[in-house]
């Protein structure tokens, strides 16, 4: 059984409103060599709101995944950030806390 927690070590990840960044996620926590990587975007409401905030697509190299790049996200708001992907047949999907700010 994989004893791997789900949130993202970075976590919380504190983003300025102004910057686009993608993020990498190294998933040889959890066996590496992913494929299907999909990325969703949330408000704290828990409403999907990657089409707002994300830009193009998940990639994967290797045992990485990066994100599409992340932008306009609103000064003192929190999004949370999964990241799913599969392994071996198996489908995990990493979260991590993100915040918008000035």
């Amino acid at each position: 059984m994989n004893t791997q927690t789900r949130l993202i070590k970075e976590s919380p990840l504190v983003q300025g409103v102004d910057e686009r960044i993608a993020y990498i996620l190294d998933t040889t926590p959890w066996g590496g060599t992913p494929s299907l990587p999909a990325v969703v975007i949330k408000s704290a409401a828990g409403i999907d709101v990657t089409a707002t905030y994300a830009s193009g697509s998940a990639s994967v190299s290797g045992d990485d995944i990066t994100t599409p790049v992340i932008h306009s996200l609103v000064n003192d708001t929190q999004y949370r950030l999964e990241v799913k992907f599969t392994i071996s047949g198996n489908v995990f999907e990493a979260y991590a806390e993100l915040y918008g700010q000035t």
